[in-house]
């Protein structure tokens, strides 16, 4: 594949297992985890890595989504990435962690400013395991008053929010963005819309109308694997589209989840896929998807 447009790749990861501490790569355990085994993944992926899995197409510009590093030093990986990025020029940005439920939340959230990388915040509020099990008003959810406390500091430093949740918990995102308009709400990988029954998608489409009501709100058209299943066209494509016409073409951005969703695909598939999904939208919304709105949301 040959792609010669400006993209940019809105949700990426590095780490450097040897040296640095990811207790979900390293511990012998494994997490629970949507693509099921991820054994793959434990290995470095810097970016000679990236830049190995994207030639011929490579994104302009990139966004490091924090990979889970050690909870107890969120900011030690910010340290690193910055160091990183100067010597070799990536990531681009980066959106940090900060557990905003803690009573060190303001603490960790000044430190992560200090550093010009950082555009926003990713702490995974609690969610539910399944849309029968959802609930309100659950302990370190986004109902939470203490984890909502957190989540007003980051309008003092200008800090955006990533926001992974499954569908089925995004009404509580959706009241969120109304409670903080001021504050730019992403939602990682499309809102998970892991059930692929008509059904479960009927829900997604449902909850992410729901949360698409606040301007503030963007999605990141991303980690549409599915367990078990090779990344297709045909499973994913209506996905896409429907989170941009839900989304409008201006609040939507490409993003690969790499090295993640290698676990399902090549970085081409998923480019490639994604430009299909927007083929037959103006070149000016194209451009919108690719690029400008990352651009503009993540301040690059």
């Amino acid at each position: 594949m040959k792609f010669d447009e400006p993209f940019i790749d809105a949700h990426q990861h590095f780490w450097d297992l040897g040296n640095n501490p990811y207790p979900w790569l390293q511990d012998k355990e494994p997490i629970a985890f949507r693509y099921g085994d991820y054994s793959a993944l434990k290995r470095n992926y810097l970016p000679a890595d990236l830049a190995h899995d994207t030639s011929g197409f490579a994104p302009v510009k990139t966004v490091h989504i924090e990979a889970e590093w050690n909870r107890a030093k969120p900011v030690d990986e910010t340290r690193w990435l910055t160091k990183l990025a100067s010597n070799s020029g990536r990531p681009s940005a980066s959106v940090a962690h900060a557990a905003l439920d803690r009573g060190d939340a303001d603490e960790v959230l000044s430190a992560q400013a200090t550093f010009a990388l950082v555009r926003g915040i990713r702490h995974k509020p609690v969610t539910s395991a399944s849309r029968a099990e959802a609930r309100r008003g659950v302990a370190g959810s986004m109902d939470d008053k203490r984890w909502r406390k957190g989540f007003a500091l980051l309008g003092r430093h200008g800090f955006s929010f990533d926001l992974q949740a499954p569908w089925w918990n995004l009404d509580q995102a959706a009241d969120l963005a109304r409670d903080f308009p001021d504050t730019q709400i992403i939602i990682n990988h499309t809102g998970l819309p892991t059930d692929r029954t008509s059904e479960g998608l009927a829900g997604w489409r449902r909850a992410m109308e729901q949360v698409a009501q606040s301007s503030n709100v963007a999605v990141k058209i991303s980690g549409l694997g599915q367990r078990d299943l090779h990344w297709t066209k045909e499973a994913n494509l209506p996905v896409i589209r429907d989170a941009i016409a839900i989304f409008g073409a201006d609040r939507c951005m490409f993003a690969s989840n790499f090295p993640v969703d290698s676990l399902v695909a090549t970085y081409e598939t998923i480019l490639s896929g994604f430009l299909a999904g927007i083929a037959d939208r103006p070149a000016s919304e194209q451009r919108l998807l690719l690029h400008d709105n990352a651009k503009r949301i993540y301040r690059l």
